[in-house]
């Protein structure tokens, strides 16, 4: 049996990601922090290194700059990842002038990283996403609208697909309509990302991501979304309209089938992919 496990970790109104390839590799996507199963401010950076005995990062994406994606950047040189990935074009002065105090600190460091980590990945790197060997047979593919203006930073969102044995996970950050309009103009995207089987909802369940057209293209089995405290601007109720369902485990091994699964209420999402014999298996379970 070979498989892929995804951790879509509770980090409250924020995202964080956590990704084992089949051939035992490490990827995160986002560095949110929080929890609303815990009393404590929960980093799954540090619970990787102390509960999964990670001890260093393949690959990290964040999809933009905003605090509630990068919220635990202190904790990043921690980990020594080979590889960041990130928009890189953004410019670095209007978004710290426009930052609280509270959040200029991490967003400083966030810079400081994203300046010394400036190697070019070839193809012919043991750390290329072009090619699924790196990953143990897992294609990954990566998405960077650039086109909007930068007055909304969420538009400029890095999107990931992770496709195993045939069966897809799409991580976008926070993008609305303007980028989606902009990226389903590329073949690539629209090939890459039909028949979607779990969607992490983009900008956190929100209305403002949710474009009819592109989640109808996406038709996920599952929608999750990463959020917080709920309000009147969520579109969860869309995403279970949209998506296709497919039966979620509990703790106690009792199952039920969902449509839209959210951080807030259902905790720590852990999903598997792979193959066992010669038959693909996806596998949804609540809790870590």
């Amino acid at each position: 049996m070979t498989e892929a496990t995804i951790v879509f970790w509770d980090v409250e109104h924020g995202h964080a990601t956590y990704l084992q390839t089949p051939n035992g590799r490490h990827i995160v996507v986002d560095l949110g922090t929080g929890s609303y199963s815990s009393y404590y401010e929960f980093r799954p950076l540090e619970h990787l290194r102390n509960q999964y005995g990670v001890r260093q990062l393949d690959y990290v994406i964040i999809t933009h700059p905003h605090v509630d994606h990068i919220d635990d950047i202190f904790n990043f040189d921690s980990m020594n990842p080979l590889i960041l990935s990130r928009p890189k074009h953004l410019d670095k002065k209007s978004i710290l002038e426009k930052a609280s105090n509270k959040d200029k600190l991490k967003l400083e460091k966030y810079f400081e990283i994203n300046e010394r980590y400036n190697i070019t990945v070839t193809d012919e790197s043991p750390n290329s996403l072009n090619n699924s060997n790196n990953w143990g047979g897992m294609n990954i593919n990566t998405f960077s609208p650039n086109l909007c203006g930068q007055s909304n930073i969420n538009n400029h969102s890095i999107v990931t697909t992770f496709n195993f044995t045939g069966l897809k996970v799409l991580i976008p950050g926070d993008n609305e309509p303007p980028s989606w309009n902009e990226l389903k103009n590329l073949e690539s995207f629209t090939e890459t990302t039909k028949d979607i089987d779990i969607l992490l909802a983009p900008h956190h369940g929100r209305n403002s991501g949710f474009d009819s057209d592109v989640m109808k293209h996406f038709n996920p089995r599952l929608t999750i979304v990463s959020d917080g405290a709920y309000s009147d601007t969520s579109a969860a109720s869309r995403y279970s309209a949209i998506s296709r369902g497919w039966p979620v485990y509990k703790k106690d091994g009792s199952s039920e089938m969902r449509y839209c699964l959210t951080t807030r209420n259902d905790g720590v999402i852990k999903v598997k992919i792979g193959k066992g014999g010669k038959n693909p298996f996806l596998n949804v379970t609540l809790g870590n």
